[in-house]
């Protein structure tokens, strides 16, 4: 790649109630993925970790300050690539043979990684048709209903098929927060990879619609509320998964 090396790889931006954005700015907006960070009392929460080209560890200071949970969203390269950095990983039993033995199509690489997704390098002599992710095979499987538990903060995963067999959110109910993943974000839905079934789809999307969402943070692009949320819910339906 004919493209100069990042001086900083990660770029960081809090909100409210202890969550903090970590994003890959290099990577071209549809690909990379929104990393969120919560705070909690007793642990942290990390909720997806991004390509894992340059280490979360070494370069976020808000991943390696406390016990932290690492949570995986659906097991594509651009929310698991980091998991390896981390001893606590939680993932749906439905996708965690992906993480015990990650290939470049099955984390759906060879669809959408190329040099053309890149602004900067990660590092010198970065090659995008040699990148993969590392195993991290999940050290705890969760399941519809499983709460995670941070002292202070509670989240109720909720599995939400479709985009991919083991997609999961989490919902906090005392401040009527999502952290969505991939099955709703601001931008195109996407139901027709390898692995996706559009009918799971369309009933996972319904399901969302009866929770009282207040605020979304998704797996790609900008926050928003509750409108925004149905508005989203109703094109999609619409529509019948038909992108």
């Amino acid at each position: 790649m004919n493209l100069q090396v990042a001086d900083q790889w990660f770029r960081t931006q809090r909100y409210s109630d202890d969550v903090t954005l970590i994003w890959e700015p290099y990577v071209s907006e549809g690909i990379r993925c929104n990393i969120w960070h919560v705070r909690g009392r007793d642990r942290d929460l990390l909720i997806d970790s991004g390509m894992g080209l340059v280490s979360l560890r070494d370069h976020v200071a808000e991943v390696s300050e406390h016990s932290l949970l690492c949570v995986a969203t659906h097991s594509h390269f651009d929310h698991v690539g980091g998991h390896y950095e981390f001893a606590s990983r939680l993932m749906h039993a439905a996708e965690a043979e992906i993480l015990r033995a990650p290939d470049r199509h099955n984390t759906v690489i060879e669809e959408y990684v190329t040099a053309a997704i890149f602004e900067a390098q990660p590092f010198a002599n970065f090659d995008p048709g040699a990148y993969t992710i590392r195993p991290a095979p999940p050290t705890q499987l969760v399941d519809d209903g499983d709460i995670i538990d941070l002292g202070d903060r509670h989240f109720r995963v909720m599995h939400l098929p479709g985009h991919s067999p083991g997609s999961i959110a989490l919902w906090e109910g005392t401040t009527r927060t999502l952290f969505s993943g991939d099955v709703i974000y601001d931008g195109p839905l996407y139901d027709h990879l390898y692995h996706s079934d559009t009918e799971d789809y369309v009933t996972s999307v319904k399901r969302l619609k009866t929770l009282p969402v207040e605020t979304v943070h998704g797996g790609h692009h900008a926050s928003f509320g509750r409108e925004r949320y149905l508005k989203l819910i109703d094109q999609y339906l619409a529509r019948k998964g038909k992108l």
